[in-house]
Parts: C-alpha cells; structure tokens; sequence
C-alpha cells in the first residue's frame, strides 16, 4: 500500500495509519519545526516506537494527532541540574512529601486538566491518558508526586526506555509544587544513571533548571545508544 500524504504549505506530512511507520527524521518540516505525521493511534507499541525514533506527539483539542521531532531539541543532561536558592530553600523545609510512582495516574490526569494558554499542544484526552498509564504498568513510563497534608499538589510525567526519559508534562496546585517534583524525578533518574532527559521544546522553565538545545543529529546520535542500555 502507497503512503498517502497531507499537502501543507510548508511541505508534504505523512499521513500515518495503524500499519505505516515513522518516516526518517529528515522528513520533518522546517516550519512548523519538526512537524513529521499526522494522525495514527495512542497504542503503548506506537508511543514506544515513537519515542525510540526521537518523536512526540503535540497536539490541541479538536485537532487531529500530530507528531514532532524538532530541530534544534531542547535537552537536559541530569549532571547539568540547576537548583535556584529559593527553590533550595523550600526542598529544605521539607513542606512537601515526595514520592516516585505512586499516583501515576492522578499526575497525568491532573497535567491533563491544566490549561496553558501559551502552549498549544498540553492537551491530553482519556485515550492518552489510558495509553500513558499501560505504558506505567509495562514499566515504561514515571512519575513524580509532591503531596502537601495528604494531597496531591503537584507532579511530572514522562517515558523512560533504558537509559533515557522523555518529560511529558507537569501541574501544580500549590507553590513550586511541580519544581520540587522535577527535581525529585531527576534525583530518581539520576541514580538510575539515566544520561538524558527530552524536555522537547525550549521553555523559561527548563532553561532555568539548566535545559539546552542541541541539534537533532546530536539528540538521534544519543537516544540511539541509550535506550539500549540497561536501567
């Protein structure tokens, strides 16, 4: 069967399907950067392959699935955390417990629910989220809770295939909430010598933990040894 393609005015996307796979990371529009299929399914075998290509899906309400590898790719190396004072302080105090893997579901879930006017694509529907957690019962996917007087106020989600994690998203409900769950999650992934974290796109926040760009040959280069390494 022929691939069929979407015609965009930046250029041809492919059209995937349930059979079809991921095209090389070449393909991938300039603009919008890194656009590189269109449509497809949530399976936990689709979401691995794509992340082990170096892809992610992006996408808004209403709007069909989207697939991304962009260029240049924003990165975290665990090594490189940055810790602000004040947000030392709070880890500090202890205010809030941390957890790693205990309210999988209820993280995505309430990352699910948070708007971001800024950011088109933090959008997450029920079949994500239940695609995401299969994902978590296989082992390959993490999360990190603060809970504050028994109630979870905030945490970050993300894929993990060997030795590298791809962060998906993060949600607050109380002050430095998710900064302090990020920090635990790098933390935990750190001492399972995880080499890289995808952050994907360059944001305040992440450069400010200590996130940079590097091109997408370098990313592809590196997530291809470490996901077959051994956590």
């Amino acid at each position: 069967m022929t691939d069929q393609y979407y015609q965009l005015p930046e250029g041809y996307v492919l059209a995937l399907t349930a059979t079809n796979a991921f095209p090389p990371l070449d393909q991938a529009l300039k603009e919008p950067n890194g656009l590189i299929a269109i449509d497809g399914d949530f399976t936990s075998k689709r979401l691995l392959e794509a992340y082990a290509h170096g892809i992610f899906p992006w996408f808004s309400e209403g709007e069909p699935i989207m697939w991304w590898s962009p260029n240049p790719r924003m990165v975290l190396f665990p090594a490189e955390l940055k810790v602000s004072n004040s947000l030392n302080k709070t880890l500090k105090k202890n205010t809030f417990e941390l957890t790693i893997n205990t309210a999988f579901r209820e993280v995505i879930t309430a990352c699910s629910q948070v708007k971001r006017p800024e950011q088109a694509g933090t959008w997450i529907n029920q079949g994500m989220i239940d695609a995401y957690c299969e994902l978590h019962d296989l082992g390959h996917a993490v999360s990190s809770e603060s809970w504050f007087e028994g109630k979870l106020v905030g945490g970050c989600y993300g894929v993990i295939i060997g030795k590298m994690f791809y962060g998906e998203s993060m949600f607050h409900t109380h002050t430095d909430a998710s900064k302090v769950a990020f920090v635990n999650l790098v933390n935990n992934l750190t001492s399972k010598e995880v080499g890289m974290i995808d952050c994907q796109m360059k944001t305040p926040l992440l450069t400010q933990f200590g996130g940079r760009e590097i091109p997408r040959e370098d990313f592809s280069q590196m997530l291809s040894k470490l996901i077959h390494l051994s956590t």
